[in-house]
């Protein structure tokens, strides 16, 4: 009876195990232009970023800077991509205000494996 539970244990944690997700993370921060309701994202995919290079917003294939009309039209956009919102808190600075979103996307091993050695 021993020797079957013991199975039945090694069968049940070696299939949770096939079974595991995968995901990737990335940041989307907002910032809302002066004089208007338009916002410009940032996305932080954990990527090596320079003080002296200054901040780098999303851009079109023309090399312009990308506007969303808020945060949620940004997520919609990542969202066709198959991004899933996590967590969202904004920080006001001055009177300005900053908005943090996390997104995860589910990603087969491979591309987990080969978005480790990217940030290396």
């Amino acid at each position: 009876m021993k020797r079957f539970i013991f199975i039945a244990l090694a069968l049940i944690i070696s299939t949770v195990g096939l079974y595991a997700e995968n995901y990737i993370y990335c940041e989307l921060v907002g910032t809302t232009k002066l004089m208007s309701n338009k916002v410009k994202v940032q996305v932080d995919y954990g990527q090596e970023t320079s003080f002296w290079k200054g901040i780098s917003y999303m851009k079109d294939e023309n090399g312009k800077n990308i506007e969303f009309n808020s945060m949620v039209d940004a997520m919609n956009y990542f969202g066709k991509q198959g991004w899933e919102f996590v967590q969202a808190y904004a920080v006001t600075m001055g009177n300005q205000n900053v908005y943090h979103w996390l997104l995860k996307k589910e990603v087969s091993e491979e591309e987990l494996n080969k978005a480790l050695e990217t940030e290396k």
